[in-house]
């Protein structure tokens, strides 16, 4: 038997996403807002990787990215060792069942005048999984039992349900058609708080059951610890720290990681934070013009010269554990 790591299932290397800002009529403008800069990214099959950072910073570009919603402007998407940017959309579409999205707001990616029926099934009706009649609606029901909804909600509008019964259902929809790879993009942030904890556990069961794999991105870390293996930590476009769930947690080694660890909420407000404090005050730079040399150096009190005049490489401090920064000692690129 091979000693060979697996092919991972995504592999994103060297990706960039560049918007250009319209011309005006009296100016013509030459500059891109740079959400994507140069990501690597991996997930592997049955995996569950979490990408954090801060709203802005250009994770939910790279998610949509990775399934080719949004094209890139250059780089290297490879789903299960296919090159997804290279293909044509006929070809693409023969992709699309295995890979799959759910979005942030339950309330705005339903159709309103449709039934949930017809939602969970028009994936599978464009795929040609099922026929029509009762093999479609037991198609439609099955999705449904898989997310803990009984067949009486397949008649309902989305108007009709609840905030965590419509998240569902778009869990309903991805999973229905089987697929390899689903993208959550902040697929929890608009629920109630204990309704989170029963959506995170729907998604642990499902990954059991079906052995998907779960590129989830959010700003809440607390969520992403619980479902994830491993941890991207993104920043203005650029990834500055990646590492096992635990190890990130136990010892977190770029000045940005700590800043979100001190944004957790602690049980006891009164109790004494685990970090000290490492970040000072500053506004989070445009990706239209991206501070020179490191990108966080303006918000970081340690920054030195070195930080303005050079991009920090990423650099391995620990088997798995990578940091972009020229604080950390020890970082060597590579």
């Amino acid at each position: 038997m091979s000693g060979a790591p697996a092919r991972p299932l995504l592999s994103i290397g060297g990706l960039y996403v560049y918007f250009p800002l319209h011309s005006t009529f009296m100016r013509t403008s030459r500059a891109f807002i740079k959400a994507v800069d140069g990501v690597d990214l991996e997930v592997g099959a049955g995996e569950t990787v979490g990408l954090v950072g801060e709203s802005g910073c250009g994770k939910t570009t790279l998610g949509l990215a990775a399934l080719r919603l949004v094209e890139p402007t250059a780089g290297k998407v490879a789903f299960d060792g296919t090159d997804l940017v290279s293909l044509s959309r006929g070809r693409l579409r023969r992709f699309r069942r295995h890979m799959q999205v759910i979005f942030q707001n339950p309330y705005g990616s339903l159709n309103p005048r449709m039934t949930v029926s017809e939602l969970v099934g028009e994936g599978m009706r464009v795929h040609g999984l099922t026929g029509g009649g009762a093999r479609a609606r037991r198609a439609v029901e099955e999705a449904l039992a898989l997310v803990g909804l009984d067949a009486r909600f397949a008649d309902r509008y989305p108007h009709e349900l609840s905030g965590g019964e419509r998240q569902r259902i778009c869990i309903a929809r991805a999973v229905a058609l089987q697929p390899r790879l689903v993208v959550a993009d902040e697929a929890l942030s608009a629920l109630d708080v204990s309704v989170q904890a029963q959506i995170a556990n729907l998604l642990r069961e499902l990954q059991e059951k079906l052995g998907v794999a779960y590129l989830f991105i959010s700003h809440d870390l607390k969520m992403v610890k619980f479902l994830s293996r491993r941890i991207y930590v993104m920043y203005l476009g650029k990834v500055v720290e990646t590492a096992g769930a635990e190890d990130l947690f136990l010892q977190p080694m770029h000045p940005y990681t700590r800043i979100l660890m001190e944004s957790i909420p602690l049980p006891d407000p009164l109790a004494p934070s685990p970090w000290q404090r490492t970040l000072g005050a500053g506004e989070i730079p445009s990706l239209i013009d991206p501070p020179e040399g490191c990108r966080f150096r303006t918000r970081c009190r340690f920054a030195f010269e070195r930080c303005a005049r050079e991009e920090p490489e990423p650099g391995e401090i620990r088997p798995g554990h990578r940091v972009a920064c020229h604080l950390v000692a020890g970082v060597t690129p590579g």
